[in-house]
């Protein structure tokens, strides 16, 4: 990877100016007290932060160096000289490692990564395959949520005779959510024997998942009343002595869009209308962004489609123990232990994929607040 360029550094030299100005407003507030500068300011620095710690190193090894040199050029004992110059070529490396991770620092970054996520799984083409799929799918994303102490709720579900979901809702809450969890959406397939096949024959299913940032008030999404229909009813499924005596379910849908999102988990209806509405707020933002980025002309890789078998993110082939991520095309093993939660090498080879392609056509540059 190459060094960093003067533009670069200049940017850099910048960024660790404005940490100093929030590190002495932080420490020494004029005035009353102001809890909404006060959390943008954290903010701001916690993304600086990062960054500039590695910048700082980067200039206390130029330090080094520069001793380095001198002494090797001064030197007038060849053993000292060859310890020198050891130290020299110590420093380049460590350098070159420093300005790699700087490159990547600088990268622009999703502003929603570290919101939490609402996920959606219905179960595909496959019939009764298809919704004991999607319940694994919701089981995998679970235990994975569970593994990086992320909170994860239900909102909504509706389970499959044979077992599993047609549809079930549930939200994440944690750092990073998004960012772990937003490679997700879109068709997944799995191919195996299914439970209820006699003779042994593998068939081909599959589930749609669908990954939304969870929207702060802070964010505005236009909602109109006269544009929503709101339906109670009674819940389903486990909840105790309140399931299915009372309408406290909520299903609102938005007229305009056709977009339907329900809550069911709570025992009030006033609950279960307020998760309702943050997950169209959601829905609708998430909508907007992806015209965005389609009028911008950037290729979303993660569509949630039609749900037809042709569709596909990932396959899940059972009896070659395998899982295919078709975006990356690489293949992972250990499809039990994947579908238990170990999601981390998959996880984090779209990661890469993503840090990769990023750095092939983007220019680096300090990320500022508003991409927290």
């Amino acid at each position: 990877m190459a060094e960093l360029n003067d533009g670069m550094i200049e940017r850099l030299r910048s960024a660790a100016r404005r940490f100093d100005e929030i590190e002495r407003e932080l420490g020494n507030p004029s005035g009353s007290f102001d809890q909404a500068r006060f959390t943008a300011l954290s903010k701001e620095r916690a993304t600086l932060e990062p960054t500039v710690a590695a910048f700082r190193r980067r200039e206390r090894l130029h330090v080094e160096m520069d001793e380095a040199e001198a002494l090797a050029r001064s030197a007038g004992d060849p053993e000292l000289r060859a310890l020198a110059d050891e130290e020299i070529a110590s420093l380049r490396e460590r350098l070159s490692a420093l300005d790699a991770e700087l490159q990547e620092l600088m990268l622009p970054r999703d502003p929603d990564d570290d919101r939490d996520v609402f996920i959606e799984i219905r179960g595909g083409a496959g019939g009764d395959e298809a919704a004991i799929f999607a319940g694994d799918l919701a089981r995998m994303y679970m235990r994975y949520a569970e593994s990086h102490r992320m909170k994860v709720e239900l909102l909504s579900e509706s389970a499959s005779d044979a077992g599993g979901y047609k549809e079930i809702v549930f939200s994440i809450k944690g750092a990073g959510a998004y960012r772990r969890f937003k490679y997700e959406s879109g068709v997944h397939r799995v191919q195996r024997v299914p439970q209820t096949e006699s003779q042994g024959r593998i068939h081909t299913s599959t589930a749609t998942v669908a990954v939304l940032p969870q929207i702060d008030d802070d964010v505005t999404v236009e909602i109109r009343p006269s544009d929503l229909q709101i339906d109670t009813y009674k819940s389903s499924g486990a909840g105790g002595q309140y399931v299915n005596k009372t309408e406290s379910a909520i299903r609102i849908t938005h007229l305009p869009t056709g977009i339907v999102v329900a809550s069911q988990q709570e025992r009030s209806q006033i609950q279960n209308r307020e998760k309702a509405m943050q997950m169209l707020r959601s829905t609708l933002y998430e909508r907007k962004r992806r015209e965005q980025e389609e009028a911008l002309g950037s290729i979303r890789r993660s569509q949630v489609g039609t749900g037809d078998r042709s569709e596909k993110i990932r396959t899940y082939n059972f009896p070659q123990d395998r899982v295919t991520d078709h975006r990356v095309n690489e293949n992972f093993g250990n499809l039990r232990g994947l579908l238990d939660g170990d999601m981390d090498r998959l996880v984090d080879a779209l990661l890469q994929d993503e840090r990769a392609r990023l750095l092939a056509g983007s220019e680096a540059r300090v990320p500022n607040a508003s991409e927290r």
